[in-house]
């Protein structure tokens, strides 16, 4: 396996551009809508789009998410074979609200059944089993241990982080210093590179500016010991080596009409782990990251709008009214049987 993507998925239902939220009672409208998925199959889906052979490593149950899924990694060639069944609802659902330039989430994950195994834990066989070239996840508890593991096995790493994850600052730094390259955005990065404060106001990009960044990345590289790439959106990426020399790159940006932020920093890392397969330096990667980055957020959802054909996608009629003809059908054939006799 070329890379597998280990984590959650989400079943996406994206609403496009609102003027307002709703106030407690209220109601709006938007224009567009998506049902898409996100989480851990967005980079993998990325990266099986650039030609590389991807896994997904996650958790499938008895759920619509699950019968979305399955068909869209069998659609887009990423294989799951690293993945585990449960008879339990397991995909997460998330509400997606874009609003005032960015989006807000409403977000429900299925709870583990009693006694099941951990996912971390899981994720270690996986790995002795596939040894990915390239593995990709978010920093987070128990990490630090699965990453010696990847070290150990010779298994590549790209991390990446979220925010709200500076909360448990010491835990990702910990898991940065142990990956090969470290994904942050810019606002990421500054929270997580200011010791002494962990508030917005510390980490606002737009009063910090672009040398404040560079500067900040050069600082976490060089005491991180971890390759950086920082995502800048409409700005591009800067590669940061650990001898604190910055890149700007710009290239394969494009302009596009914003839609929808969701899933853009997955599409970037996916396509990237991709290009640096096919033998591309670090800075080149990075043209192709953005390149993906741009396109993730000219669509809703992270891999797009789903098809219609799947069990997730708009219009969900398909699938509905099978299994409702088929609920209806039963007790009449029954009834015509019975008459029969």
């Amino acid at each position: 396996m070329d890379m597998i993507s280990f984590g959650s998925v989400f079943l996406e239902l994206v609403f496009g551009h609102l003027r307002e939220l709703p106030k407690p009672g209220e109601e709006v409208f938007t224009d567009e809508f998506a049902i898409s998925l996100g989480g851990a199959v967005t980079s993998a889906t990325a990266a099986a789009a650039a030609g590389v052979r991807a896994g997904l490593c996650t958790v499938l149950g008895d759920d619509l998410g699950t019968e979305a899924l399955t068909e869209h990694c069998a659609a887009a060639g990423v294989d799951l074979s690293g993945s585990v069944a449960v008879s339990r609802p397991a995909v997460g659902i998330t509400v997606v609200l874009n609003f005032d330039g960015d989006r807000g989430f409403v977000t429900h994950i299925p709870p583990a059944a009693a006694g099941e195994q951990r996912a971390i834990d899981r994720w270690r066989g996986v790995l002795d089993d596939q040894r990915p070239a390239w593995c990709y996840l978010h920093a987070g508890p128990g990490v630090p241990d699965f990453l010696r593991h990847a070290r150990r096995l010779g298994c590549k790493v790209m991390l990446d982080t979220s925010l709200g994850d500076e909360r448990a600052r010491d835990t990702v730094v910990e898991c940065v210093a142990l990956a090969d390259i470290f994904v942050p955005n810019a606002d990421e990065l500054l929270r997580l590179a200011d010791t002494q404060t962990t508030g917005a106001a510390a980490a606002d990009t737009a009063s910090s500016g672009a040398t404040a960044i560079a500067a900040a990345a050069a600082a976490a590289a060089a005491a991180w010991g971890t390759q950086l790439v920082v995502k800048r959106g409409a700005a591009g990426a800067l590669v940061v080596d650990t001898d604190g020399a910055v890149t700007e790159v710009a290239d394969g940006v494009r302009a596009v009409t914003v839609r929808d932020l969701t899933g853009a920093g997955d599409n970037f890392a996916g396509a990237m782990i991709a290009a640096l397969l096919g033998g591309a330096s670090l800075p080149q990667a990075a043209v192709a990251a953005n390149a993906a980055g741009s396109r993730a957020v000219g669509q809703l959802g992270a891999v797009g709008d789903l098809p219609a054909g799947t069990g997730g996608g708009w219009p969900l009629r398909p699938m509905i009214v099978r299994e409702a003809a088929a609920a209806l059908a039963a007790p009449r054939q029954r009834g015509v049987m019975e008459q029969g006799r």
